[in-house]
Formats: C-alpha cells, sequence, structure tokens
C-alpha cells in the first residue's frame, strides 16, 4: 500500500528500454538497460516541465503504433500483472517513453539548412548533451547534423503541451515524427508522469540526470 501511494504521488522506477536518450541514458535490446527514478513533485501544481527536462510521458495515439502491451491475454494473470505494476514490480500497462522537453506551449520549434542548432523562437538551444558523433549518418541533401537529421517545422506547440526529442537525435523517433497528428508532434502535459531525477542501476551509474537550461541565450 505504501509503495503504491509513493507511485501515486512521489514516482516510480522505470527501465530504458532503446538508445535514443544515449549518451544521458542508456538502454539497448538485450542489455542491462539503466533504471531510473522519476519524480512527480517537480510538476505538482501549477509547475510545468521545462526545457532541458528529461521526462517519461504516455504516448499519444500516433505514438502508440508498434506498442504492444505487456499484459496476458488471460484476465486473471493480467490482473495480477496490474497489481504487481502497483507496487512496481511489472510495468504500467502503456505506452511509457523518455524524451528531452525542447519547447513548451506557445514556442515555435524548427531547424532549417544553415541552422546552427534547434531553434525556438528564432533562438539556438544549447546541445552539449547530444550524442556525437551520431549514431547514423545524416543525409546532407534533406538534413545536418546540427538539426540531428531531417530539416523540420516551423512548428508552434499548443498550450499546454511540450516538444520532445531524444539526446541521440538520429535514432529517436520523436517529436519530429509525429508532427502530423492533432498535436503536431507535441505530447499533452497531462501526459506527462513525472522528471527523471537519477539512474540507480547499474551501480556503475548511478547518479543524477541533469536538466540544462537549454534555452539560456
Amino acid at each position: 500500500m505504501v509503495v503504491g501511494l509513493m507511485q501515486t504521488f512521489v514516482g516510480r522506477q522505470y527501465v530504458i528500454p532503446s538508445a535514443s536518450m544515449e549518451p544521458t541514458l542508456h538502454g539497448c535490446e538485450g542489455c542491462t538497460g539503466d533504471r531510473i527514478f522519476v519524480e512527480k513533485l517537480s510538476y505538482r501544481g501549477d509547475k510545468s516541465p521545462q526545457p532541458g527536462d528529461v521526462i517519461v510521458f504516455e504516448g499519444t495515439e500516433s505514438w502508440n503504433a508498434s506498442y504492444v502491451s505487456p499484459r496476458s491475454s488471460n484476465p486473471v494473470v493480467a490482473k495480477i500483472q496490474d497489481g504487481l505494476s502497483f507496487v512496481s514490480l511489472a510495468p504500467p500497462d502503456e505506452n511509457t517513453l523518455v524524451k528531452r522537453v525542447i519547447a513548451t506551449g506557445g514556442q515555435t520549434v524548427s531547424c532549417q539548412e544553415g541552422d546552427p542548432a534547434i531553434m525556438v523562437d528564432g533562438k539556438p538551444i544549447n546541445q552539449d548533451y547530444v550524442l556525437d558523433p551520431p549514431t547514423y549518418p545524416v543525409n546532407d541533401l534533406v538534413g545536418s547534423q546540427a538539426c540531428g537529421g531531417p530539416y523540420f517545422g516551423p512548428v508552434t506547440i499548443p498550450a499546454g503541451n511540450v516538444f520532445v526529442m531524444g539526446d541521440n537525435r538520429t535514432n529517436s523517433l520523436d517529436s519530429r515524427y509525429h508532427m502530423d497528428d492533432e498535436f503536431l508532434g507535441s505530447i499533452p502535459e497531462e501526459n506527462v508522469r513525472g522528471k527523471v531525477a537519477f539512474i540507480f542501476f547499474p551501480f556503475s551509474r548511478i547518479g543524477g540526470v541533469d536538466d540544462p537550461d537549454i534555452q539560456a541565450s
């Protein structure tokens, strides 16, 4: 009961399943992915995710095309799994993802030929945390390394939403790849499950997760 209450009001653990947030968070198929603690207190009340925060969120419909529920087809087993999830011994039955907030509601995001970085309201953001060199080469005819892949935007983020990207820019299916949906690729704040606070396993990677002010001029 205590664990369940903590997960509801304080935070819970998640496992990183992919490499989309390298080098900040480690994960890959068949390897020991980082286990992270995601706290909810930072977004209580009128507080919202800020640019630079690394967040866990539930994907919207356009993000869920390849999602497969971890629940058993047996309804009894599925109920047991729901109970285990309540005490963090099984994953939640939702498509939870982890990315970094790049921009918030009302801001305009783009990256075009000649831009030195992702641009928010016409200004380049800090990209010191991005994986370099990139996992995959960028086609210079349609994009750039500064953009982390193909050119995109401009797109103005709806109020109450956030635009997110992976730190492993060329290996992340993030907001850039869902810009034709009803939210223009962004995530409603109500879908945010919390802010990534720290890595607690494996022991060799224990430590906090930085949330730099990426829009600082």
